[in-house]
């Protein structure tokens, strides 16, 4: 069996719309997230076979393989997740909503909600190529960082767990904004979920840095 499957959508292709076309939700996730899921199983069964043989002439291109494949299929599993329609998602994280605890750390990490999102947008909007903006919760500080993920993979602080993502691939959003990456990521504010955002980092706290710091 293999190990990683696609997930579902937590809504029809149409709910993120005007802010996504519905054909570009289904595009991005039946067909590229599908191939991310397909090329981390390959990689899996892969390095599985060289193991049986102790063939290991491949080696490096397959960890590559599956370093990739995973990645990718792991940002888009929370992309989806992240997002929301634009009538519940957007606007900032407030207290009265039930994230307060979230809306705390990102004051405390970046001094202000404003300081935070011009960080994640710039970073999304600026990688060279494709990649992505991520808020993560790194876990040696105890405190959120904005991280500039080049591919899926590339330019990763080790152990850091993604909260919040933007895709900033061109098949995300050629088909409506066409070169205009910028517009997007601002676009895409409106439809963050935040509730799934302070779940996300609610877990990535309590998990802490045990793990790392301890013998």
């Amino acid at each position: 069996m293999a190990l990683h499957t696609l997930p579902e959508l937590p809504y029809d292709y149409a709910a993120p719309a005007p802010v996504i076309s519905p054909e570009i939700i289904e595009l991005h996730h039946d067909k590229h997230h599908a191939a991310y899921v397909k090329g981390a199983n390959d990689a899996v069964e892969q390095l599985a076979e060289a193991r049986d043989k102790e063939s290991w002439g491949s080696v490096n291109g397959l960890e590559k393989n599956l370093a990739f494949h995973l990645s990718g299929h792991i940002l888009h599993s929370i992309h989806w997740q992240n997002m929301t329609g634009p009538k519940e998602g957007g606007g900032e994280p407030l207290a009265q909503d039930g994230v307060g605890d979230l809306a705390e750390a990102i004051k405390e990490s970046f001094g202000s909600f404003a300081g935070f999102k011009a960080q994640l947008s710039k970073a999304a909007a600026t990688t060279q190529g494709s990649g992505w903006g991520v808020l993560a919760y790194e876990p040696l500080s105890g405190r959120l960082i904005v991280e500039q993920v080049y591919d899926h993979q590339g330019n990763v602080g080790q152990g850091s767990t993604p909260i919040l993502v933007f895709d900033a691939w061109g098949h995300a959003f050629y088909l409506q904004y066409k070169n205009q990456k910028a517009d997007f990521i601002d676009a895409m504010w409106a439809v963050v979920n935040w509730q799934d955002v302070a779940r996300r980092y609610a877990a990535a706290e309590e998990r802490g840095g045990g793990p790392l710091l301890e013998p």
